[in-house]
């Protein structure tokens, strides 16, 4: 006869091994993930030049690739040498005059390199008047009014690249074959937890913030995206093109110039600050009410 003790100890070891069976099976698979996925992925168009398309020049140099959803081009070369001119008079003092973070007083690693980083990553900074920045040691740029027009960053940004080509190339999406629904699922999963389900940005950690997304431009959106900028992270093993060309659809449109079909927009609080604002008012309203229809009885 089995005795008390071993059936005890029968069923504790099964019901041990269904409550860490999944566990067990979630850091596993957890494990196995992080070993298969790339910084840069490998697969066609995720940002990399192995897109459908890819365009070289004579020397064979990659100059464009890409898809029917995002097409990545080169800054062109004939704004190589203004780019030179205006790398030297407004960035120059920091980064070095080779673009490699050594500046004038020769202190390595003070400033970012910027060799190799790909014209997408230059262009961004200085389109979006990140750089030249307004005060070097600052934690975190601000987004401000750009020093330079987008063509003079375009000449940065191909100068820089000439000194060692490096990708991602500048996007350009098509936006009319975006899928805004697609789009609002991918931010939402993605996205908000920084930037808010609405997209006005948030404060992080270490005096950092996520910045709103009001009014910035579909390239930059897409830039943002595929290169990483701060905090952000670099998505490209995990986005392919038509993804980030959805998402830069939902918030050029969605996000930017919503419609607001429930009503008031409230300024874009958000569903939980729209919810308190709703219940205040109702249950006002309902509190009024009720005191009006008591006076009416007495």
């Amino acid at each position: 006869m089995t005795s008390p003790l071993f059936k005890r100890c029968a069923a504790l070891s099964i019901v041990s091994l269904v409550a860490l069976g999944p566990v067990l099976l979630f850091v596993g698979g957890a494990q196995a993930s992080y070993k298969l996925t790339p910084y840069q992925t490998s697969r066609k168009d995720a940002g990399a030049p192995n897109s459908t398309m890819v365009k070289k020049n004579s020397d064979g140099v990659i100059i464009a690739y890409g898809n029917s959803s995002i097409t990545y081009r080169a800054p062109s070369s004939a704004l190589v040498t203004l780019g030179d001119a205006l790398f030297q008079q407004n960035c120059a003092s920091c980064h070095g005059t080779q673009a490699n973070g050594v500046p004038a007083n020769g202190t390595a690693g003070a400033f970012p390199d910027l060799v190799g980083l790909g014209p997408a990553t230059i262009n961004f900074w200085v389109d979006s008047g990140r750089m030249p920045a307004a005060n070097p040691r600052s934690i975190e740029a601000n987004r401000r009014v750009p020093r330079l027009t987008h063509d003079q960053a375009l000449a940065v940004s191909a100068w820089v690249n000439s000194l060692s080509p490096g990708f991602p190339l500048i996007p350009y999406p098509h936006l009319k074959n975006a899928n805004v629904a697609d789009g609002a699922a991918l931010f939402a999963l993605n996205c908000a937890s920084c930037h808010t389900i609405e997209g006005d940005g948030d404060a992080l950690a270490m005096s950092t913030f996520s910045p709103s997304l009001r009014k910035i431009p579909s390239i930059e959106v897409a830039e943002a995206i595929r290169t990483g900028p701060g905090n952000m992270p670099r998505f490209t093993g995990n986005l392919s093109d038509v993804q980030v060309n959805d998402i830069v659809k939902f918030v050029t449109t969605e996000i930017q110039h919503p419609n607001n079909p429930g009503g008031f927009g409230l300024g874009g609080l958000g569903p939980v600050a729209e919810g308190f604002v709703g219940l205040a008012f109702g249950v006002g309203v309902l509190a009024l009410v009720g005191f009006w229809v008591g006076e009416r009885d007495d």
